[in-house]
């Protein structure tokens, strides 16, 4: 089996598997917002703050996820299905998860027991956000790591970045 068929069969199943753990962020995010700006029971600014920027980046990655999928499907041999438009979508896509993940955890200070804490009013969901943010950060991590492989050979042939993730 060539690296194509693995393309075609891979790229939905992981594009679809971020897109589903990314809407079970934007669920729990979405809620703590809520929760937050309704009772104003966050314990600092920063977890505030981080929730709102994973519950942005949650919604970045499905929307765009989502253009991604269609473009790969519908429009092959449109720029939107270039290695080089990948590489620059899941860059950015994977810079966002690693200061989201990275930030939450640092006002979590590295996960919180439900068990001893009394700080933290959403012990249970903010554990969720952190966890769910990890899993989309390996992930994106495994995404770009893959398209990056299908750059360099794609190089190595003379099609440069430009040319298709399929070709």
């Amino acid at each position: 089996m060539d690296f194509n068929t693995h393309m075609r069969r891979g790229h939905p199943i992981v594009f679809s598997l971020i897109i589903l753990f990314c809407i079970i962020e934007l669920a729990i995010s979405a809620w703590l917002t809520s929760r937050f700006n309704s009772y104003h029971n966050y314990f600092s600014l920063a977890e505030r703050d981080r929730t709102r920027f994973l519950l942005f980046t949650s919604i970045w990655t499905i929307v765009l996820s989502g253009v991604y999928m269609f473009f790969f499907f519908s429009l092959p041999d449109s720029p939107m299905s270039s290695v080089a438009s990948h590489v620059v979508f899941l860059l950015l896509t994977w810079i966002f998860w690693t200061a989201g993940a990275a930030s939450i955890t640092a006002a979590l200070g590295g996960g919180l027991n439900c068990n001893t804490q009394m700080v933290f009013v959403y012990c249970g969901q903010l554990n969720a956000l952190e966890g769910f943010a990890w899993v989309i950060w390996l992930l994106v991590t495994f995404a770009i790591l893959v398209v990056l492989i299908r750059g360099i050979l794609a190089a190595r042939r003379g099609d440069g970045m430009r040319g298709s993730l399929m070709a």
